[in-house]
């Protein structure tokens, strides 16, 4: 079965900076959406950030298993109801990747529910990546360690929740050291941040980088449950209680109504 995989990017940089263009000329997401396609269980396809409702409709995210996000210089331009339909499908069983300077974008930090502040530096600095969960789907293909020549230091304290899992750590030729690879789940989606893919660096070129995106992506869709109207409380009636019950007391809803409680 095919996994349905949206590359979203902000299409910002690699528009305006002609070092990105360089690198990227038809934009981040185009390259990863191609790097993704490599695999034959995945089709991928790109939305921006300045497409009618930034190509996030409702029926483009029901038809996707997995969103990967990407932003940087525009985190505030994204449409708090945008982020809000994106996170009814994260709680419905969509896939999340979150890459790079995402780590501020408004749909992580809605999720994590925490600040996801960091400490950071742009110097170019090799980059040295461990992998800590060996046996993690994410991490399968990956060496012990690879390094990227050039990144950009990011740093703990890290402000977010306890990860369900870290895959990933990074070590900077700074001396700084970073939770770099981490997994939560909300609702029924299953979460996975990356850090490296600074838009100055040739990072989602590497092989490695690539690879672990596909791995990703694959273990993103594997908890794709349809778990609709997680955020309702559906009543349910006496005569479908598991064992026979009487009613007894006043009740302000009717039978089959739903309701927040």
């Amino acid at each position: 079965m095919s996994i349905r995989t949206l590359v979203w990017g902000e299409y910002i940089h690699e528009q305006t900076n002609a070092d990105v263009r360089s690198l990227y000329p038809d934009g981040m997401h185009t390259l990863i959406a191609s790097a993704l396609g490599e695999d034959e269980d995945i089709i991928a396809s790109t939305a921006t950030l300045q497409e009618a409702e930034h190509g996030l409709s409702e029926s483009v995210l029901d038809a996707t298993d997995v969103l990967i996000w990407w932003g940087h210089a525009a985190h505030g331009d994204v449409s708090d109801a945008i982020v809000e339909r994106v996170q009814q499908r994260v709680w419905e069983g969509m896939g999340l990747l979150v890459l790079h300077s995402a780590h501020f974008s408004k749909i992580f930090k809605r999720l994590m529910g925490t600040p996801c502040s960091l400490t950071w530096r742009e110097a170019g600095e090799r980059e040295r990546l461990w992998v800590v969960n060996r046996s993690h789907p994410i991490a399968m293909g990956i060496d012990p360690c690879f390094e990227l020549p050039q990144s950009e230091m990011y740093g703990e304290p890290f402000v977010i929740p306890e990860p369900m899992e870290t895959v990933f750590l990074s070590w900077y030729e700074g001396g700084e050291v970073f939770r770099s690879g981490l997994t939560w789940q909300r609702g029924a989606g299953r979460i996975f941040y990356f850090a490296p893919g600074h838009e100055t660096y040739p990072i989602y070129h590497d092989r490695n980088v690539q690879q672990i995106l596909r791995n990703a992506v694959h273990w993103a869709a594997s908890s794709a449950i349809a778990w609709k109207g997680i955020e309702r409380a559906p009543n349910r009636p006496v005569d479908q209680a598991p064992e026979p019950i009487e009613q007894r007391g006043l009740s302000l809803h009717q039978d089959g109504e739903e309701g927040f409680q």
